[in-house]
């Protein structure tokens, strides 16, 4: 049964709306000014919000503009009430982000269909969309249907990238984002000795460079193919469409675009805090990850002992005297540059 929080602070008129509402088949919270609506917003955790505009305490405005600014009720779909006097200042709400509003008086029908329209939505733009590049386009197919502002271009296009060629470099301005179809895609920084530090290592399946494009500044960091990589280019304008036009699209597609950004952080604590074999150990289970998103054992990937090094933060001698431990104690096998991992468990488990 989906939920609909009602916000509303004449007595009849809430009353007649939540009666029409459970009729419909709807469960219904209601509350009767604005400042409740937000506390009920956050605890009722509703499908969509229906609110007045002019109401004591805190208007709808206000109420809109607290609950976007909270990512847990940022993407819940948001339907103004409002009195014919108010209509001139119905654009300041949708300019807010409101997804839709209703003129007092209406009729049922005309408030169950806006209801089921936004619903129906939001339903759209939830669904699993694969990591993939259909899956990307589903997403965009389904963003312009949902809202014809998003004029997406046609200029989206497969790139291919072969072993070590780099995809782009500090001070470059960015033209747009890329999406790892196949292969894999190191990020990384140079300091004043000229030795490379790894920021990231991206694997298919994930979303890189669009920090800089959010924060409208070239890039602070280089980027290079580890393999042969083909990449999904979606351009700067197609990229500000989604994140800009709609609220509710733009939620939906950050999730997609930053949904690595937690594990990005813990991993770098992790690397960071730990020892050289607890890192080391670290590094290859990231790198196994990234190469095996299947998770098949025992898997054979190729790790490059300075990259490797890199990731850990340690001189290569040191990378490669740990590596020889691991070979002795049975954690792994080497067969020149290639690595497998026979003992995961201890890995995981190394004591630092």
């Amino acid at each position: 049964m989906k939920k609909i929080l009602l916000i509303e602070d004449n007595l009849d008129v809430r009353e007649n709306i939540a009666e029409i509402l459970e009729m419909a088949g709807y469960e219904v919270s209601e509350t009767s000014n604005g400042k409740e609506g937000v506390i009920k917003a956050k605890q009722f955790n509703p499908d969509l919000i229906i609110c007045d505009i002019m109401m004591p305490e805190l208007d709808g405005y206000g109420v809109l503009n607290i609950l976007s600014a909270d990512p847990k009720t940022a993407s819940i779909p948001f339907i103004f009430l409002t009195a014919k006097a108010e209509i001139t200042d119905i654009r300041k709400g949708m300019n807010m982000g409101a997804d839709d509003y209703i003129t007092k008086p209406f009729e049922d029908a005309e408030l169950l269909k806006a209801i089921e329209v936004r619903l129906g939505k939001m339903n759209t733009l939830k669904k699993d969309y694969s990591p993939s590049v259909e899956g990307i386009e589903d997403f965009i197919q389904n963003a312009q249907s949902i809202d014809d502002l998003i004029n997406t271009s046609k200029d989206r296009k497969r790139m291919v990238f072969k072993k070590k060629q780099p995809i782009y470099s500090t001070g470059n301005i960015p033209r747009g984002i890329y999406f790892i179809e196949k292969g894999s895609v190191k990020t990384y920084l140079t300091n004043k000795d000229d030795k490379d530090y790894i920021s990231h290592i991206y694997g298919a399946g994930e979303f890189f460079g669009y920090l800089s494009l959010l924060e409208d500044q070239s890039y602070s960091d280089n980027a290079e193919a580890l393999e042969e990589t083909t990449a999904y280019f979606i351009p700067k304008d197609d990229f500000f469409d989604l994140v800009t036009k709609n609220r509710l699209i733009s939620q939906q597609f950050l999730k997609i675009l930053t949904g690595n950004i937690i594990e990005n952080h813990e991993r770098m604590l992790q690397l960071a805090y730990n020892s050289v074999r607890k890192r080391v150990a670290e590094g290859l289970l990231f790198l196994e990850n990234n190469y095996n998103p299947n998770k098949e054992t025992p898997f054979t990937f190729t790790a490059n002992r300075q990259d490797l090094a890199n990731i850990v933060g340690t001189a290569t001698e040191s990378v490669i005297r740990t590596l020889s431990d691991f070979k002795d104690e049975k954690l792994i096998e080497i067969k020149g540059s290639h690595i497998t991992i026979l003992n995961r468990e201890r890995l995981v488990n190394m004591k630092n």
